[in-house]
């Protein structure tokens, strides 16, 4: 089976854990370990990557240091999925004893510059803050914040993922049987112009979403999609909540899932199941146990 597995934000740091290299080290480890069984498995690997927090902090960095030359949010995009992308492919060669080539590509990512997410930024970047601080931060910084959890995060632009021009480069590496690593933080934003060259713009892709892209786009058997939640809940945080083994697309976009955790996880694994795989979500070392349909939730057509 061809499998695309997105890393969610736990697999490289921790809600609480200190932004050090160190840190994301040792999250990353535990993934690849858990990510090399899939391959040990007979199965092809494409891994995409979180990187909310690290771009947030490439931008408080670079705010700190010169304001007025700070690096637009794509190229942040692009250093951070090099600095993650590398990490992840040591990580992963060392799980699998160097028996497999790994490598990371530097994905750029169509979107629409007309898109309504320019107007009304939901994408959470950078470190968490008390209510206050963070209102003293953006009004400083010109952000825009919102509430995440019991704390405030700064919130940037998150258009949808429309096309993935550097997809006969990562077909040509799965040819090879390479295991790679792409489209990470959803991949590096670009826009069209009119004369069909490309540019970057401010934004953040979704890397659900964009997962969900990459999956539909290569034909994917199966997506991925693992975090630190065992499963979909029915009924969470209720006395009755149940984890959910199996749901039909239907079923999945009738759940009411919070907007900002499992809300686009859900709407990406419908999005690649109406396309004809299989969908599972659920937790990062239960990997290849929610591709043999053994833990996590299933939604499939």
């Amino acid at each position: 089976m061809l499998v695309v597995a997105a890393l969610g934000g736990n697999a490289l740091l921790r809600r609480g854990e200190p932004l050090t290299a160190e840190a994301q080290r040792a999250n990353v480890k535990i993934a690849a370990d858990s990510l090399a069984e899939i391959v040990r498995a007979g199965h092809r690997l494409v891994i995409t990557h979180g990187n909310g927090p690290q771009v947030g902090l490439l931008a408080l960095q670079g705010a700190a240091y010169k304001p007025e030359e700070a690096y637009p949010l794509d190229v942040l995009g692009a250093e951070t999925e090099g600095m993650i992308g590398y990490i992840i492919e040591q990580e992963l060669e060392n799980a699998l004893e160097h028996d497999r080539p790994v490598a990371t590509l530097l994905t750029q990512v169509l979107v629409d510059k007309d898109d309504p997410a320019f107007k009304k930024p939901t994408k959470f970047v950078g470190p968490v803050y008390e209510k206050q601080e963070a209102e003293t931060k953006a009004e400083a910084a010109g952000w825009q914040i919102a509430q995440d959890g019991d704390k405030w995060r700064r919130v940037v632009p998150s258009p949808s993922p429309l096309e993935i021009p550097d997809m006969r480069v990562l077909k040509l590496l799965l040819e090879q049987d390479v295991v790679v690593i792409c489209a990470g933080g959803g991949g590096i934003p670009i826009l069209r112009r009119d004369d069909g060259s490309m540019i970057g713009v401010e934004a953040v892709i979704d890397k659900d979403a964009a997962s969900a892209l990459l999956a539909s786009q290569l034909k994917a058997d199966a997506l991925l999609l693992l975090t630190d939640v065992d499963a979909i809940y029915r009924d969470f945080g209720k006395d009755t909540a149940a984890p959910i083994p199996e749901l039909t697309l239907e079923e999945a976009r009738d759940l009411d899932l919070p907007a900002g955790s499992m809300g686009p996880k859900m709407a990406a694994a419908g999005n690649f199941a109406e396309s004809g795989g299989i969908s599972g979500i659920g937790r990062l070392e239960d990997a290849l146990a929610i591709l043999e349909r053994r833990a996590g939730t299933c939604v499939v057509r």
